[in-house]
């Protein structure tokens, strides 16, 4: 029994490392905004940002400028007390790390992305200098989530939608980079996946191929 225990821990593990993302997540009670590793758009107290300190971001404001916006570090969380006000979208990516259980050494990097409400499509897009980003596509009340590398649609993608209601949905993306459509207003958050088969090497360490997590977060109106 013991070691039946052991295993199901083990099997387990990489599920539960794999829900966890990087969340840009916009104040509900002011300015500014807090970055989370969760599987929830809370900070999860059992998880340091250590291995995600390094991430940089960049907000686009309503004219086009882009400025880097400065955060601090917290143990369980990032905060950003400005550069949020008046920007249409907030970027940026990050290097995770190895994956410790991958069957190939993969390298882990994480893109997350926040979107103001009401910005949609072109406007909401990066483009070309975004490795990887969720676009929010909003068209007749309907909103789905497009999955671009360099600006160019990813086929396939994995990840999940969750809804303003909190229920999540598991998604492959299509031909051309979308999710199915969403009626509901309110908050979403999105993660979407994208391994790129390129061998490379970071810190001195060779990898054969990168995992890429895109996540969104974005108010629908």
């Amino acid at each position: 029994m013991r070691y039946l225990v052991a295993s199901l821990v083990l099997a387990a593990a990489p599920l539960v490392a794999v829900a966890h993302m990087v969340y840009i997540v916009p104040n509900a009670d002011g300015p500014g905004a807090v970055v989370v590793f969760s599987d929830t758009l809370a900070a999860d107290p059992k998880v340091a940002m250590t291995k995600v300190h390094g991430l940089k971001l960049t907000a686009r404001s309503e004219a086009g400028k882009e400025t880097p916006v400065e955060l601090a570090t917290a143990e369980h969380q990032l905060t950003a007390a400005a550069g949020f006000d008046g920007a249409k979208v907030v970027y940026g990516s990050v290097v995770y790390g190895f994956a410790s259980k991958a069957e190939v050494p993969a390298l882990i990097v994480y893109h997350p992305k926040f979107v103001a409400a009401g910005v949609t499509g072109k406007e909401a897009t990066v483009g070309e200098k975004c490795a990887l980003e969720i676009v929010p596509v909003t068209v007749g009340g309907k909103t789905r989530f497009q999955l671009l590398a360099a600006g160019k649609p990813v086929e396939n993608g994995e990840g999940t939608v969750t809804r303003p209601d909190g229920k999540k949905e598991p998604f492959k993306t299509d031909k051309d980079g979308f999710t199915a459509a969403f009626e509901a207003t309110g908050r979403y958050a999105a993660y979407l996946r994208h391994t790129e088969a390129k061998p490379g090497e970071h810190e001195g360490k060779k990898y054969a191929e990168a995992k890429h997590y895109a996540t969104l977060v974005v108010d629908v109106k």
